[in-house]
């Protein structure tokens, strides 16, 4: 058998080659849905580790490299949470658009969007859930009722008027 196609250690893969998870360089504002987001990935990576474990013990194929990934998720997970700072959204200016707050907009076509602003590992636009880094949220801070902002896209900048803005 030609050894061009091996690599050293095959069979063996060496959990500490994996690279870490990157960490965003903004600071990790959250609401209290998103800590306790995070938190109950963190206990669900926990319970993952410890099947892991016996799965290794048994030395099932494929349980040391699973059980190293596990092991990066719950160190990325601890990461964000020590980092995380909990924004309580009652304690915004309910007269304009900050973190956390739900925000109704129209946009130029006089179609209505909702939205609320929310940490990065909370987001899911398909939901409706964006994070306060991006380009509409940036845009809408400070924003209130009746004011009209433009949200720069790469699909060309879009005006947009604030409609209502609710917290809690």
């Amino acid at each position: 058998m030609s050894r061009a196609f091996v690599k050293e250690g095959d069979g063996e893969s060496d959990p500490g080659a994996l690279p870490e998870l990157p960490i965003s360089e903004h600071p990790n504002y959250v609401t209290p849905r998103g800590m306790m987001l995070l938190r109950a990935r963190l206990n669900e990576a926990g319970r993952e580790l410890q099947a892991l474990d016996r799965a290794v013990e048994r030395e099932a194929v494929g349980a040391k490299l699973e059980r190293a990934h596990v092991q990066r998720e719950m160190r990325w997970l601890q990461a964000r949470i020590l980092g995380a700072i909990t924004i309580a959204p009652e304690r915004q200016p309910a007269d304009r658009v900050a973190f956390g707050a739900r925000v109704e907009i129209a946009d130029d076509e006089g179609r209505e969007h909702r939205y609320r602003i929310v940490g990065e590992d909370e987001a899911d636009p398909e939901r409706g859930l964006i994070s306060w880094v991006s380009p509409l949220a940036r845009a809408l801070h400070g924003a209130r009722v009746g004011d009209s902002v433009v949200w720069k896209r790469p699909a060309g900048d879009l005006n947009v008027e604030v409609l209502a803005i609710e917290y809690g």
